[in-house]
């Protein structure tokens, strides 16, 4: 991670007693790497069997998120990890162990199964389209317009533009009405192919990262899987999926626009994370990706629906400052 300590691999001092209290008291307990957070992850193995703890440590985490779009997927046969035992006072879960094969790993090995994982991975979302939302907040235009926010307040000081937030606003403002979904349903946010987990070495996709789900315009999670910032989609297999999304739900021209005007307001968000990221909390291995997430940004701006934007980005982003925002700094 550049610069950070080292994390503690010992289990928190409360982990003993409660995997004991769940009949894991004689496991072994091995740690897995964390993620970007105050979270830490086990595997707690025993004669054969093995599951996965969760340590998010209040104040700084709060598992319940987790555990509530958890149990909302299982309940309705989606592929989260079941919940083995909670003890929220001290932030702990014991989940079911998914493994180790991520997808993304899985298709860069073998190229065969590529078209198959990511069809799993569109059918998946096809039959989260079929259910209501369930209770999260909304993904509504003043959550999109934050999350845009960050290329202005990270990426384009970073790289030396002085732009203005207000035309900026207005352009994206012109765009989000095609992104509001008449009939939201479960987005899971961050729905790509480093969070989806082949279980148990089968090739049936298993959920992970979806704690900050939203109820939202079905299209985002397509984008986020088929615009994937940490590996590149091929433009043919993005036009494969979204065929098979169009032909399996009926979804028209509507449904494209919205597409791409999601697409668009993610990559921009995500530029604008990477950069603070490098700058802000010392990681300066993101700002590699965003010459990446350019490139579908410039693709998602060729969509008519985005015209008001993509003005707002000729005018005040020229192509030599679309990039690495180290590299472009000099840094």
């Amino acid at each position: 991670m550049g610069g950070a300590m080292a994390p503690d691999m010992n289990p928190p001092a409360g982990a003993a007693a409660f995997l004991a209290g769940l009949g894991w008291g004689d496991a072994d307990v091995l740690p897995l790497a964390g993620d970007a957070s105050f979270r830490r992850y086990f595997r707690v193995a025993d004669h054969g069997r093995s599951a996965i703890l969760m340590d998010a440590p209040p104040p700084h985490e709060d598992p319940r998120p987790f555990i509530d779009v958890a149990q909302w997927l299982t309940t309705r046969g989606f592929p989260a990890p079941a919940i083995i035992g909670t003890d929220l006072t001290q932030g702990l879960v014991l989940l079911e162990d998914f493994g180790d094969a991520r997808m993304r790993e899985t298709v860069d090995a073998a190229p065969e199964s590529l078209l198959r994982l990511y069809e799993a991975a569109v059918d998946i979302l096809i039959r989260l389209r079929d259910e209501p939302a369930g209770p999260w907040k909304p993904y509504d235009r003043k959550e999109l317009h934050r999350e845009a926010d960050l290329l202005v307040e990270w990426y384009c000081p970073a790289v030396g533009l002085d732009v203005s937030m207000d035309e900026y606003h207005a352009a994206w403002d012109a765009v989000f009405e095609t992104a509001l979904a008449p009939e939201p349903v479960t987005v899971l946010r961050d729905y790509h192919a480093e969070n989806l987990m082949l279980i148990g070495g089968t090739e049936a996709l298993g959920l992970l990262d979806f704690q900050d789900a939203a109820a939202g315009h079905p299209a985002y999670d397509l984008v986020s899987l088929l615009q994937d910032a940490r590996r590149d989609v091929e433009p043919a297999i993005e036009a494969a999926m979204l065929d098979r999304y169009r032909r399996i739900t009926g979804v028209g021209d509507d449904f494209d626009a919205a597409y791409h005007v999601l697409g668009a307001q993610r990559n921009a968000k995500i530029v604008g994370i990477f950069t603070r990221l490098w700058q802000r909390d010392g990681k300066p291995r993101y700002p590699a990706l965003c010459p990446r997430v350019w490139r579908y940004l410039n693709a998602d701006l060729r969509h008519p629906a985005l015209a008001p934007v993509k003005a707002w980005f000729d005018t005040n982003i020229p192509p030599d400052k679309r990039g690495d925002p180290m590299e472009i700094a000099g840094a």
